[in-house]
């Protein structure tokens, strides 16, 4: 017979991409916490490394629903959320099918944690959702935060004594949303990827973030009639429980098959930390030089920036490019193909930096070389496919190899 938990805190993960290197220490800590604890995750727990590329997400959903009670969808693995399972487990306010407007999600959850009846719910802030693939999203759109939450709160307040939101929106939206929403008692940060070791107040409102890429985690619990809060590290260490052997056997196989050598790293790429931008900028003179486009545009948050050794495994390669880009030549929206400043600062606003080639770009511009994913979601439509992927130019540029 399953012994009932009684809950005395909350614990929250945040944007693990799915790293599981050394992920024993958190599924270890996780598994021992949630006997009391309701444990939760901010969104963006797919996609970054080579388990997400090789494994297809069937890790990543196996340890949500194994070891999760809640969680918000972030921008990275926003169909996942929709599939058995996971589905029972998301909680989101403020996202709507865009011709019913029904909530995609289940908005809340009523639990007692502690002495307190606690509503627990989520938000993906404006931002984040419209970095989420265009192709994932057709048919959705999401509510302003804040809106949603305080109809939520109207319709629950004779059933909750506390608010708490699992926020997908980054650190500094939150703070807002905690001025906006001054009942809310713990507002759980994600998708901000910057470190924040201490809980803000904001009124009444304590708002924190976890570390990500399952190095730590935030934590809240009722003390008196306030919260406290703190932000942690797993352990160094930790043993797999039982109950997780077959995920341990699944991330296992897939590192062995992560540690396949690619070729030797040229200068000055090997042996210490990547430098995503300078690495990307060779990557668009070579492909603008190589391919013949009218220029190369790439948003620098399409790699990531693992620690490299002095040869190229097909696990980092998945981790640097872990999003699978097809290059594809794109039109330019009338509006900016006759001012290319002006599409590099909207681009910069949308999806992150820029990298381009040629420096400076032509005063026309009326098609680019760029990957799918900024071509689908804020350029016009595709001319062609390219017919190469951006990993494959990365492999190449890194190690001077063959690429096809």
């Amino acid at each position: 017979m399953t012994a009932v938990r009684r809950f005395q805190r909350i614990i929250a993960t945040t944007d693990v991409h799915s790293s599981f290197d050394d992920a024993v220490p958190m599924l270890a800590h996780l598994h021992a916490m949630r006997r009391d604890s309701f444990v939760v995750d901010c969104g963006d727990f797919f996609e970054g490394t080579g388990y997400y590329r090789v494994g297809q997400g069937r890790i990543e959903q196996d340890v949500l629903i194994r070891l999760y009670d809640a969680v918000v969808p972030g921008n990275h693995g926003w169909g996942h959320h929709f599939e058995p399972g996971l589905y029972d487990i998301t909680v989101c306010a403020n996202a709507v099918a865009d011709e019913t407007d029904e909530l995609l999600f289940r908005p809340v959850r009523l639990v007692h944690v502690g002495t307190r009846r606690v509503a627990v719910t989520g938000v993906i802030g404006p931002q984040a959702f419209n970095a989420i693939p265009a192709g994932q999203r057709v048919g959705h759109r999401v509510m302003e935060p804040a809106r949603a939450l305080r109809e939520l709160m109207l319709a629950h307040h004779h059933q909750a004594d506390s608010w708490v939101v699992l926020s997908h929106s980054g650190f500094d939206e939150d703070l807002k949303l905690a001025t906006a929403c001054p009942f809310l008692d713990v507002v759980f940060a994600g998708h901000c990827h910057s470190e924040r070791p201490d809980p803000v107040p904001v009124g009444d409102t304590l708002v924190l973030k976890g570390r990500e890429l399952a190095a730590g985690y935030a934590l809240a619990e009722p003390v008196g009639a306030d919260w406290a809060a703190q932000v942690g590290s797993f352990p160094p260490e930790g043993v797999l429980p039982r109950e997780l052997a077959l995920v341990g056997k699944a991330i296992d196989a897939i590192h062995e098959e992560l540690r396949t050598p690619l070729g030797p790293l040229r200068d000055p790429y090997g042996n210490g930390p990547l430098d995503r931008r300078a690495l990307l900028s060779d990557v668009a003179h070579r492909l603008h030089s190589g391919l013949g486009a009218e220029a190369v545009l790439l948003n620098e948050t399409a790699l990531r920036s693992p620690r490299l050794g002095a040869v190229l495994t097909q696990g980092d390669l998945l981790s640097i490019e872990p999003f699978d880009n097809q290059l594809v030549h794109a039109h330019v929206p009338e509006h900016f193909s006759a001012d290319p400043t002006a599409l590099l600062t909207h681009l910069g606003q949308q999806a992150g930096p820029i990298v381009s080639a040629p420096d400076p770009l032509p005063d026309r511009l009326p098609t680019v070389l760029t990957t799918g994913y900024l071509a689908d979601t804020y350029l016009g439509c595709r001319t062609r496919q390219a017919g190469v992927r951006l990993s494959q130019a990365v492999q190449h540029t890194l190690t001077d190899g063959d690429s096809r």
